[in-house]
C-alpha cells in the first residue's frame, strides 16, 4: 500500500511538471514572430519564467513623468496585444510595441526582445511606428530584476525605446566539473558517514552500549583489523623470524660416566 501511494505521488508530480512545461510553451506561443524561425522561437522559450508578469518603470522626460509597463507575450496593463505600454501623467496609454510583431535575438547569456508595430509618432521619426527593445541579461543572483528604462532614441528615422532587465532565466547552464571517480567517492563517503552515525545512534540509544561497543559491528571490524595486521606482517616482512634456541631437557637419571681404564699403568 505504501509503495502504491509513493508511486501515485511520483506520477502526479511528473504530470504537474509536464503540464507546467506545456503551459510555458503555450504562453510564449502568443508572441507572433515577424519571421518564424526555430532559433528565435527557442530564445522566446528561454524567457518562459517571465510569463504572466507585469514589469513597470517610471522616468522623467521633457519635464513629464511616464510609466512604462512590459509583459512577455501578454497584454501589458490589460491592453490587448500591447507588449510595452506607455502611460503619461493623464493616464493616457500609448502602445510602444506589440507582441504580435516580435523578434528575438539571443546569445549565451542574453536575449534581445524586440516589439514592433507600436502606435505612430505624431511628429517625430517621420511618424513611423514605435518600437521597443528589451535587453534581458544574465544575473544568477536574482530570479528577475527590476525593469530599467535606458533611452528613447528619436534622433533617427528608425526610432526605438530601450529597456534593460536582469534575469537568471537566460544564464547558461553550468556543467558539473566533477569526474565520475569524484562522484563515486562522494557517494561512498556519504554512505560510510551514514553507516557510522546511524550505527552509533542505534547502539547508543536502542542497545544501550557504552564505550567502544557503541561502534557498529565493533567485533567484526576489530577482527578485520587483526587479520589485516597479520596479512601485512606476513607480506611486508623482509626476512624470516629468528626462532629462539630451545633448551635441552634435563635427564631424569644422570648419565653414566665411562670407566677410567688405567690398566696399562699397572706393572706387568
Amino acid at each position: 500500500m505504501e509503495v502504491l501511494r509513493h508511486a501515485t505521488g511520483t506520477l502526479l508530480l511528473m504530470l504537474m511538471l509536464c503540464g507546467s512545461a506545456r503551459s510555458a510553451e503555450a504562453g510564449t506561443e502568443k508572441c507572433k514572430l515577424t519571421v518564424e524561425t526555430d532559433s528565435e522561437r527557442l530564445q522566446l522559450k528561454r524567457l518562459a519564467p517571465l510569463l504572466n508578469k507585469n514589469f513597470s518603470v517610471s522616468m522623467m522626460k521633457d519635464k513629464e513623468s511616464y510609466t512604462y509597463v512590459f509583459q512577455l507575450c501578454g497584454d501589458a496593463d490589460g491592453v490587448p496585444e500591447a507588449g510595452v505600454l506607455q502611460i503619461d501623467e493623464k493616464k493616457s496609454k500609448t502602445v510602444v510595441g506589440r507582441y504580435n510583431s516580435t523578434k528575438a535575438i539571443g546569445g549565451s547569456d542574453w536575449v534581445m526582445l524586440i516589439y514592433e508595430n507600436g502606435d505612430h509618432y505624431k511628429t517625430h521619426c517621420d511618424k513611423a511606428n514605435r518600437k521597443a527593445i528589451i535587453m534581458i541579461s544574465c544575473d544568477r543572483n536574482t530570479a528577475v530584476g527590476p525593469l530599467e528604462a535606458i533611452v528613447e532614441d528619436r534622433e533617427r528615422s528608425d526610432c526605438f525605446y530601450l529597456f534593460e532587465l536582469d534575469a537568471s532565466a537566460v544564464c547558461p547552464i553550468i556543467e558539473s566539473k566533477l569526474s565520475t571517480g569524484a562522484i563515486i567517492l562522494i557517494v561512498l563517503v556519504c554512505l560510510v558517514a551514514f553507516y557510522l552515525i546511524g550505527g552509533f545512534l542505534y547502539q547508543r540509544l536502542v542497545v544501550g552500549a557504552k564505550g567502544m561497543d557503541q561502534i557498529p559491528n565493533y567485533a567484526f571490524w576489530a577482527e578485520v583489523g587483526n587479520l589485516s595486521a597479520d596479512g601485512c606482517d606476513f607480506v611486508c616482512r623482509s626476512r624470516k623470524r629468528e626462532e629462539p634456541n630451545a633448551y635441552r631437557g634435563v635427564a631424569s637419571e644422570p648419565e653414566e660416566e665411562p670407566e677410567e681404564r688405567d690398566d696399562h699403568l699397572l706393572p706387568m
